[in-house]
């Protein structure tokens, strides 16, 4: 099963909205069969492995990442009726399918058929690999991953604006890498406004500055569409599409010549006359978009752990000091009276990149933040 995994993980940023799966089939001890799933629409990890594996996969053991699939309304068929023609002796699956038109159906056929099927091995690290499907599935909407490069004392930028660059060259190939991995990255119209960004992956290697790779989509929240038609992220839409978020406030003048750039307008509720995340969130979720990365300042980033919609962070952290309460902060807005109100980081991880840190982990709410207790 740690060989499953292993294969599944070279899916990681290519799958998605489908899970990461990997299938390794074995016959007296050797390996006669593996894949991965490469692409939603493409063949699946089982369906690749029994092909590999061809007659030799008759009196064998298949070790799969997920639990088979059994339902029909997708673009690939499913894979219960090939394993049970497959003559395979045993299925070793690592964690049921969380979907519900799947959650335990495929085990069940399978046992029904006369299978011998033995679940749970390497679960943990099956659930880990595909946390962001699991969480789509469950919720409706992305895996939120608060992305944010700062000074070790916290601060976003100087009192000017002025933030390029806090991070070295190697934390922010870095960010091409993680870019290149989710389905969509977020920011608001004052990150647009003051830095003009093209919010592209443009790989990991020193130097590159073109776009390399799978490109998230880009998403805008601009509730009164003041995003100037010059702005980059309103270039190359075919191959990185961009979505503006907006509410009832802005111009139909202003949408119909965004869309007539290729670009999609949202026009969605509001709060305190600001796009409204949790919305965003919900249509992001139905477009089958699975991960979001928020690249924002420190007025988007308070409104994102206000309306409790952040799931994860991944902060860099460069060994400088500026100082200053001038200085712009990593989280906007107020502080809470109380150090018991602070939000939690669990599974907190740190890596050294070159003379800069990452740290990453899952935020944990606290109950005394509910929505509506930060200004």
């Amino acid at each position: 099963m740690t060989r499953a995994l292993s294969l599944a993980k070279r899916g990681k940023g290519k799958t998605s909205p489908n899970p990461m799966v990997g299938a390794v089939i074995v016959n007296h001890g050797t390996i006669v069969g593996e894949a991965f799933h490469r692409k939603a629409g493409e063949p699946h990890a089982e369906v690749l492995a029994l092909q590999r594996a061809g007659p030799q996969a008759r009196g064998g053991i298949l070790y799969v990442t997920l639990e088979p699939c059994v339902h029909v309304n997708k673009r690939t068929p499913p894979c219960v009726p090939l394993l049970l023609q497959s003559g395979l002796t045993r299925i070793c699956v690592a964690m049921v399918d969380p979907n519900p038109q799947v959650a335990g159906k495929g085990i069940l056929a399978l046992r029904q058929a006369g299978f011998a099927v033995t679940v749970g091995i390497c679960e943990s690290e099956a659930r880990s690999l595909n946390r962001v499907y699991s969480h789509w599935i469950r919720t409706g909407r992305p895996l939120v991953t608060l992305k944010g490069a700062m000074t070790l004392d916290g601060k976003l930028a100087t009192k000017t604006g002025q933030s390029q660059w806090i991070t070295g060259e190697a934390a922010r190939r870095d960010v091409h890498r993680v870019r290149n991995r989710v389905d969509a990255i977020l920011v608001g119209i004052g990150t647009i406004l003051a830095d003009d960004p093209d919010l592209s992956a443009r790989g990991n290697r020193p130097g590159l500055t073109r776009r390399q790779g799978r490109q998230p989509v880009r998403v805008v929240l601009d509730s009164r569409l003041r995003i100037p038609v010059s702005a980059k992220v309103l270039r190359s839409v075919i191959v990185q599409p961009t979505i503006v978020c907006t509410t009832s406030q802005a111009s139909k003048t202003k949408i119909r010549q965004l869309e007539g750039l290729g670009v999609q307008v949202w026009v969605l509720s509001q709060r305190s006359r600001r796009v409204f995340l949790p919305a965003v969130l919900k249509r992001l979720g139905q477009q089958g978009l699975t991960s979001v990365l928020i690249e924002g300042g420190g007025t988007l980033n308070a409104s994102a752990l206000k309306e409790q919609v952040v799931d994860r962070v991944q902060l860099y952290i460069a060994p400088k000091l500026l100082g200053g309460q001038d200085a712009m902060g990593l989280i906007g807005g107020t502080s809470p009276n109380r150090i018991q109100s602070a939000w939690q980081i669990d599974q907190a991880r740190v890596k050294k990149i070159a003379q800069d840190f990452c740290v990453t982990g899952m935020l944990v709410r606290p109950e005394s933040r509910k929505e509506g207790n930060v200004d």
